[in-house]
């Protein structure tokens, strides 16, 4: 089950591109069903959860938080965890070359990026090292590419 909940000022976006994304991400690593939330919100309420979780206090484009890790990650399999992106960070990267994207695009297309993204923080990738950074992104640009509508994919 994916469940998306948009708090953001960006009233009239979209969400088909995340349950897109989310899908398509989970379809390329043969995931078993299971629950994914995903909050998409504007900089004040990431900042916040950015700051409490992970002690810096400034807005990021999007958190995962995993509910496979830890001491309590087998307690219920078919919970994957949650994602919250930042639709303002999002907005901003989109008309900038900062964005996951790594071009000019829309916010659809940087909100898709960084849905895979956190996602495959969900499924265990990380980025701290060369190596691992590497295998992500590769990984998320083969996903990326696997959208099913082609204004998605305007970024590469």
């Amino acid at each position: 089950m994916i469940r998306v909940t948009n708090t953001s000022r960006y009233t009239t976006f979209d969400v088909e591109v995340v349950y897109s994304a989310v899908r398509a991400t989970l379809k390329a690593h043969d995931a078993e069903p299971c629950e994914v939330s995903v909050l998409l919100t504007d900089d004040v309420d990431i900042r916040q959860l950015n700051r409490d979780y992970r002690g810096i206090d400034a807005p990021t484009d999007v958190l995962a938080f995993s509910m496979r890790e830890g001491e309590d990650g087998d307690v219920n399999p078919s919970l994957l965890g949650d994602l919250v992106v930042s639709l303002e960070t999002a907005a901003r990267q989109a008309s900038t070359r900062d964005g996951l994207s790594g071009v000019c695009g829309n916010l659809e297309t940087e909100t898709a990026v960084l849905t895979v993204h956190g996602m495959l923080h969900l499924l265990g990738y990380d980025h701290q090292t060369q190596e691992e950074a590497e295998i992500m992104f590769e990984k998320q640009e083969s996903i990326f590419r696997l959208l099913p509508d082609p204004t998605y994919r305007t970024a590469r």
